[in-house]
């Protein structure tokens, strides 16, 4: 990355800005503009998030908010209620309360001197939900959004229930929430008063994973802040962004194909990562695209910025499998619309083990128009999904999947023939199974893999169903073992070209532990030769791709606030295995270190663990853990929060046994521990 200090503006900095809510609860800010916004108001850009702007955030912060000031905006960035050195008790994700605190927000910036009225929102992850929910709200003065790595479907497009199958990334994230909710502001900003306010978080805060499982289905709590019931709510522009490698990968073609405002779509290879900080790379020059778009939208700049593809992507080359990468190899792509007139979509029968040439998607889309074939079979061990990596891979410690050979061996798997020339696809495939299993509850795991001529399969996109959700994810029904049904399983979004010699790959696996919770009891899944169906969204090989070689600029940023590492990081991705007692588990450890904030005197630790762990194939002893510890020290101030996760179950009921302890000076002063059980809900 290019750090700059040269900017068009010299700009100044007010670190603890309260913003009075209508409650009496004031949230604080940090906020940096223009110098000469005391005489020239500037529009003002918000990002409102729950991770501590003070210290945890800082570095990040510090590259993109004075970096943007410096291009003539007014940057804020607020801690949500109940984080950071804000008031009040953060309670679950995207409530009501959170989203009219941020239009408060908004308003108050509106009517300061230094604002010219107009705002925008921007943000990655929290921030971009936060930014499309209130956008969708329509409030006053908001003329414009940035938003990377996010969705518009809570339920079935969040770490929650993929195809309505329940993610391991629901304790993963609510483990990460616990402990972030329950650290305590900085005294150094908010005086004698930090301890009372740490405490009211203590007392108030419950494990949310509770709260998330005993939401099983599509209901209000998932509707209310979901975009995609009403995608004609948004009335603003949108820039959206994420990465093929990330869990959102899909909501950027979602929203270029619902929206009917102005809006742009951009899908790199990246992790869960802003795309000047894009691992893998390549990463772009983000920021001269986002400030592009504020002074477009914000200031009324005829500069383009609309002209173009409606969506750029980056077409991923093949490459071996790898937990990691620094690079992908591709070249970008562009798209005039989405849904794009270029891509087709190209259907494929299964038949024994084989992926068949393609036909019409005409002759292809319902049961007993082709021969019905002899059934297949799988019941897939407990061990497929160990390779999986993360539902959203933050590329550290390395979590994506690995060669998927291990995985294919416990799956149904069809190969097509040998390519004879390159393959390119763009958008989700998806798979109609004509299929029947034993169980009244049952999940398919569709992976879908490029296969190189020496054998190694590197997975290019997958997808879940819980088939009890076939037909609807408000009201599933059991299946009648035996019964045949048809069910479509819609794999993520993907670029990928495929090069000729090599192989594609679909294998169908009734488990994948850890990714997904596995139902209650092994399933037998009989697959129906030919009736069944692999459909590709094929974008032809001499389609131009519409945008030059190098459409985006080197990244670029102002310096980072100085930090010194006092212990070192550690991070880890361990598969093990007993081969005595069949005991097998997934330990994943994110250690921070001790970082040192210079400018503010304050060390802070954190550290995550994550242990998934299951014995054989008795479905019913997976279980998985989440442990957070969070530190900060300054002088004769030293606090410590320990929280605790763990879910297991039975065949009819979760359990939840979780505890949270704080310390301050190495004594506990707060202790609490929770056991719950919520019934499993044809799940």
């Amino acid at each position: 990355m290019r750090y700059v200090t040269n900017l068009p503006y010299a700009t100044k900095e007010e670190e603890h800005v309260t913003i009075p809510m209508s409650d009496g609860v004031r949230l604080s800010a940090h906020i940096w503009r223009p110098t000469s916004s005391d005489d020239e108001p500037v529009p003002a850009v918000l990002e409102y998030i729950p991770y501590r702007k003070r210290d945890l955030t800082a570095v990040r912060d510090s590259i993109h908010h004075p970096y943007i000031a410096g291009h003539g905006y007014a940057c804020v960035r607020v801690d949500l209620r109940g984080t950071g050195d804000s008031e009040g008790v953060l309670r679950d994700e995207y409530l009501e309360r959170e989203q009219a605190d941020a239009e408060e927000v908004l308003a108050w910036l509106a009517e300061q001197p230094w604002c010219d009225g107009g705002t925008g929102m921007m943000g990655i992850s929290w921030g971009a939900f936060a930014a499309l929910q209130v956008a969708a709200r329509r409030p006053a003065g908001l003329k414009a959004v940035v938003i990377a790595s996010f969705t518009d479907d809570r339920h079935a497009d969040d770490m929650h229930y993929m195809g309505g199958a329940l993610l391991s990334d629901n304790l993963a994230e609510a483990g990460t929430m616990f402990a972030y909710g329950t650290c305590p502001p900085d005294p150094a900003v908010v005086g004698d008063r930090w301890r009372e306010m740490w405490h009211e978080r203590l007392e108030n805060t419950e494990p949310w994973v509770l709260q998330w499982l005993r939401h099983q289905r599509r209901d209000d709590y998932w509707r209310h802040a979901s975009v995609c019931e009403d995608y004609k709510s948004v009335r603003c522009p949108v820039l959206a962004s994420s990465g093929w490698a990330d869990g959102y990968s899909n909501a950027v073609t979602r929203l270029l194909g619902h929206l009917d405002v102005p809006r742009k779509g951009l899908i790199g290879p990246w992790s869960h990562k802003f795309p000047h900080l894009g691992e893998p790379g390549p990463a772009i020059g983000y920021l001269q695209e986002v400030v592009r778009w504020w002074d477009h939208w914000l200031k009324g700049v005829d500069n383009g910025v609309m002209d173009g593809p409606m969506l750029q992507t980056w077409m991923q080359d093949s490459v071996p499998p790898s937990t990691a990468y620094e690079e992908r190899p591709g070249r970008w792509v562009g798209e005039p619309d989405w849904p794009s007139p270029h891509i087709r979509p190209v259907t494929r029968p299964l038949t024994r083990h084989r992926i068949e040439p393609p036909q019409d998607t005409a002759d292809a889309t319902g049961a007993g128009q082709t021969p019905d074939g002899d059934a297949m079979t799988v019941q897939s061990p407990l061990s497929v999904g160990q390779f999986a990596g993360k539902w959203a891979s933050y590329n550290a410690p390395p979590d994506l999947p690995y060669d998927q050979r291990e995985e294919d061996g416990g799956s149904l798997v069809f190969d097509s023939e040998p390519l004879t020339e390159q393959l390119e696809i763009l958008g989700s495939p998806s798979v109609e199974l004509d299929l029947s299993v034993s169980e009244p509850v049952a999940m398919v795991a569709a992976r879908l893999s490029d296969v190189s001529p020496d054998g190694a399969a590197t997975r290019v996109s997958y997808g879940l169903l819980n088939l009890t959700r076939r037909d609807s994810t408000e009201a599933p029904e059991p299946l009648e073992p035996g019964r045949r049904y048809r069910a479509t399983i819609p794999l993520n979004g993907v670029a990928q070209a495929f090069p000729p010699g090599h192989r594609i790959r679909l294998s169908l696996s009734t488990s994948y532990w850890p990714l997904a919770w596995p139902p209650p009891k092994p399933a037998l899944l009989s697959v129906h030769e030919n009736s069944s169906t692999l459909t590709l969204p094929v974008r032809p090989v001499d389609e131009p791709d519409d945008v030059p070689p190098s459409p985006f600029g080197e990244p670029e940023g102002t310096p980072p606030i100085a930090t010194s590492q006092v212990t070192p990081p550690e991070e880890r991705w361990e598969v093990k295995r007993d081969l005595v007692g069949y005991h097998a588990e997934l330990e994943i450890v994110k250690d921070r270190g001790t970082v040192r904030f210079d400018d503010i005197g304050l060390d802070a630790d954190r550290r995550a663990y994550e242990r998934y762990a299951a014995v054989a194939d008795d479905f019913t002893s997976v279980s998985g853990e989440s442990t957070w510890t969070m530190r900060f020290r300054r002088d004769d101030w030293d606090v410590r929060v320990v929280t605790h996760t763990e879910l297991t179950c039975d065949e009819t009921d979760f359990f939840v046994d979780a505890t949270l302890d704080a310390y301050e000076t190495g004594r506990r002063v707060f202790s609490r521990t929770w056991n719950e059980k919520v019934p499993r809900d044809l799940l």
